[in-house]
Formats: C-alpha cells, sequence, structure tokens
C-alpha cells in the first residue's frame, strides 16, 4: 500500500466527467470557507441596523464556527451511512435556507439562530466534499490534482472573504454577504444531483446516538471555552468550565466508542492507520499556521502599518496568489515524491518566512516587512496543507472516506481555535508588557513578531513529526 493511493474502486454507471466533480467539490469548500470570514467587515453594519449588544455580536461569527467544528465528526458519518451525494445536497439545502433566514433576519436572535445553522449545513458538506474526492478518485495523479484544487478553493475562499465582505456591505448592504449564497446553493444542489448521480447512496447501518452526542457535545464545549479565553482569560470559569466537560465529554466518547457502540461514529481501529494517526497529528499543529498567517498578518497591516481592512486584505492577495498556484502546482508531485519531502519544504518555508515577518517593524515598510516573508509562508501552506489532507484521509475503505474526511476537518479546526487563542493571549500579553498598558504600534510589532516566532517553533515541530511519515511512496 502506498502513502497516498487508495484501492480502485468501481465507478459509478453515470459518472460524471472528474472536472465537473472536481468543480463541485471546490465550489463548495470555497463557499463554507468563505463565510467563515465574508462577515466580518459587515459587522459595524450588523450592530448598527439591528441593535446587537458587543457580546451578542460576537455570535455571528462564533455560532458559526461553533457549530461547524463541533458538528463535523457526525457529518462525516453521515455520509458514510447515507452517502456523499445526499448529505452534499442536505448541506447544501440547510446552508442556503439559513443564508436567507440570515439574509432577512430583523433581530439579533434570528441572524445568530440562522448563522448556527448555516454552520450545521456547513458541518454536513465539508467532510461530503472529500468523500466525493476519495471515491471518485481513485487514480493517484488524478486524486492528488483533486486535493490541490479543493485545498486551494478553500485558501481562496478565506482571503476572498475578507475582501468581497467590504465590498459588498459598501456597494449593496450587509444582508447581501448572506443573500448571496442562495441562488449559488440553488445551482450547486442542482449540479450535485447531476454530477453525482452515479455514485453510490450510503451503507446499511444507523449512526451511533450515543457516540454523536458525546462527541459532538464535547467538541463544541471544548471549542467554546477556547473561545471565551479572548475576553476571560485562560483560568477564568468560563474558560476552564467548558474546558473541562469537553474534555471529560470527549473521554466518555472514546469509551463508547471502544466498548459499547455497535457500529462506531468514529471507529478507533482507522487510529491503527499510520496516515490517519499521524495526519492527524499534523493537521492539530498546522491549524495554528494560517492563523498567525492570515490573521495576524491582517492585524499587523492594520494596528502596525496603519492599512484600512480592505488595504490589508488587498496587501494579503498577492500571498492568497502564491498559495493558489503553489497548491496546484505541488498537488501532483505528491504521487512521485512522497509524503515527507512535500512536508519538509513546506515547513522550511515556514521557518524562513515567519522568522523574516517576526523582524518586521513600523518603520519596515510593507514590500520588505510583510510581503516577502508572507509569500513564503504562502508556498509552504501551498506545499503542505493538500499533502495532510492526502495523507489523513488517504488508504480508507469507501465505508469510511466520510468520517475520515470529518476528522480531518475537525483536526484543522481545533489546531487553528487553540492556536488563535494561545497567540492572541501571547500578542497581548507582550504588547502590553512593551507599552506599559498602551500599546503603540512598535509595542503591538513586538506582541506579533512573538507569535510569528511561536508559528515557526510550530512549524518545527511539524517537520519532526514528518519525520514519522513514509520517506517514499511504496516504504
Amino acid at each position: 500500500m502506498t502513502g497516498v493511493e487508495t484501492a480502485p474502486q468501481p465507478a459509478g454507471p453515470h459518472a460524471a466527467p472528474s472536472w465537473m466533480i472536481t468543480a463541485l467539490a471546490c465550489a463548495c469548500q470555497f463557499m463554507v470557507i468563505l463565510d467563515s470570514s465574508i462577515v466580518n467587515l459587515a459587522l459595524p453594519s450588523v450592530r448598527d441596523e439591528l441593535g446587537f449588544t458587543l457580546t451578542g455580536l460576537a455570535w455571528v461569527v462564533n455560532g458559526y464556527l461553533l457549530t461547524f467544528a463541533g458538528f463535523m465528526l457526525l457529518g462525516g458519518r453521515a455520509a458514510d451511512v447515507f452517502g456523499p451525494r445526499r448529505m452534499l445536497v442536505a448541506g447544501l439545502l440547510v446552508f442556503s435556507v439559513a443564508s436567507l433566514a440570515g439574509g432577512l433576519a430583523t433581530t439579533p436572535q434570528v441572524l445568530v439562530a440562522a448563522r448556527v445553522a448555516q454552520g450545521a449545513g456547513a458541518a454536513m458538506m465539508a467532510p461530503a466534499t472529500l468523500a466525493v474526492i476519495n471515491t471518485s478518485f481513485t487514480e493517484p495523479n488524478a486524486r492528488a490534482r483533486a486535493f490541490g484544487a479543493w485545498s486551494a478553493a478553500g485558501g481562496v475562499g478565506g482571503m476572498a472573504g475578507a475582501i468581497a465582505g467590504g465590498a459588498i456591505t459598501t456597494g449593496l448592504s450587509w444582508r447581501w454577504v448572506f443573500l448571496i449564497n442562495v441562488p449559488i446553493g440553488a445551482a450547486l444542489i442542482v449540479l450535485a444531483m447531476t454530477a453525482l448521480s452515479g455514485t453510490r447512496t450510503g451503507r446499511r447501518g444507523s449512526l451511533d446516538l450515543a457516540g454523536a452526542i458525546t462527541g459532538t457535545a464535547g467538541l463544541a464545549a471544548l471549542i467554546y471555552g477556547v473561545m471565551q479565553s479572548a475576553d476571560h482569560g485562560w483560568t477564568s470559569a468560563l474558560v476552564v468550565g467548558p474546558v473541562v466537560v469537553g474534555l471529560l465529554l470527549l473521554g466518555v466518547f472514546t469509551m463508547v466508542e471502544a466498548r459499547f457502540a455497535a457500529q462506531p461514529m468514529m471507529p478507533l481501529r482507522l487510529f491503527r492507520m499510520r496516515g490517519v494517526a499521524v495526519g492527524n497529528g499534523m493537521l492539530l499543529l498546522f491549524g495554528a499556521i494560517p492563523i498567525a498567517m492570515w490573521y495576524f498578518t491582517s492585524l499587523f497591516l492594520q494596528n502596525v502599518l496603519g492599512y484600512s481592512a480592505l488595504q490589508a486584505g488587498l496587501g494579503q492577495t498577492p500571498a492568497a496568489a502564491t498559495f493558489l498556484v503553489v497548491a496546484r502546482w505541488a498537488a501532483p508531485l505528491l504521487p512521485r515524491t512522497g509524503l515527507r519531502p512535500l512536508v519538509l519544504a513546506g515547513s522550511a518555508c515556514f521557518l524562513a518566512g515567519f522568522g523574516w515577518l517576526a523582524q518586521a517593524q513600523a518603520d519596515s515598510g510593507y514590500l520588505i516587512g510583510v510581503l516577502g516573508p508572507t509569500l513564503l509562508i504562502a508556498t509552504g501552506i501551498g506545499l503542505t496543507f493538500p499533502t495532510l489532507m492526502a495523507v489523513a484521509t488517504a488508504d480508507v475503505a469507501e465505508g469510511d472516506a466520510g468520517i475520515v474526511g470529518g476528522l480531518a476537518h475537525t483536526t484543522s479546526q481545533v489546531g487553528g481555535s487553540v492556536g488563535l487563542a494561545v497567540f492572541a493571549t501571547v500578542a497581548s500579553a507582550a504588547a502590553a508588557s512593551e507599552a506599559g498598558g498602551d500599546p503603540s504600534p512598535d509595542a503591538l510589532a513586538a506582541g506579533y513578531g512573538l507569535v510569528f516566532l511561536m508559528a515557526a517553533g510550530v512549524a518545527l515541530v511539524i517537520a519532526v513529526v514528518s519525520m514519522l511519515l513514509p520517506r517514499h511512496r511504496h516504504d
């Protein structure tokens, strides 16, 4: 068995062209990631029109992220039981209806409920797209190309959200940040029903109810607690309580899956596969890398160099374009080079890029202080992300493709949430210490510089863990 290949599976009787299946998976991934960031620049307008409190406004973002991360394991197993086509269509339907409700919302409660429903729809869609790729592309080169395109679509979605949110809010209304999903979702439902008409509809079985409840609640509680750390500090009961409850529930979930579930939602046998175990461990670490890159570089551009939010988004566009090109270029190399060389090359780019970025100061300027290092880091993300997704989801049976995809998404999301919380705490403390309570641009630059050095340290750990991967694809 190779490091990235899967056992050949029979094609469906009415299989669509590969480009159509790839386009569908990429469009869904783009929309899922887009909606995690597109609303950010619309928040002031939302607050003014609907009368949100500051605390309540945060849930326009957190409601989506919490349900998205918390429900992905369940969404992945549901894709195995009911079939990726059904779950993708159902997720698109839930996402589109929730977007309509959000766009028409007249009260804060309705908008937050719509965002929670959007997150649930996204949690159904995301693992289904990975299951579609895993089961539709069994030839290594074709599968690697599909993974590269899928990874690039998600990265571009994240960056496009930062720009499109401001443009739509300014040119139309914040409501169109949500309403634009409705016609797009309708078109994708038609495409999914057409392109996936020959795919299998699932397998006989039922969902593990006890596992679904404990696993979903545990993840949601853990991520909720981590989210609260930015406002309340790590020692607050509002942080420690949910984190402890989440970890306890995940412990119960593991026990249920190991000893009591007849048809486990998360079969623990999957972790005996080196790719699944090591790949997800590396995705957990990797989740902090894009946060350090996109989020804290945006803060540096705005708070240190004085850019507007829109200018900061445009300033990151070259890095987004670099990521897109590299992910598409690097993915076909995977079957030839194997896993470890691409991860090591990406880690080297992270070390060099974050080390360079950590030196930036208020007088560094954009070209030398930001553009150069972010192009290096974006190259590393393009080399690493599709590779890690490929290794974390490879070599699994078709009936487990959904849950493995959900697991890969979940570990990456949890890593990003924890990374954001830790980095934000460190940056704030370092800046306050540097300036004595009133952070200047130079003090903020020092705080962000420490975050970038920590991200370089994470990259070093990823490089070390990659030694557990096979050197060549036939090892």
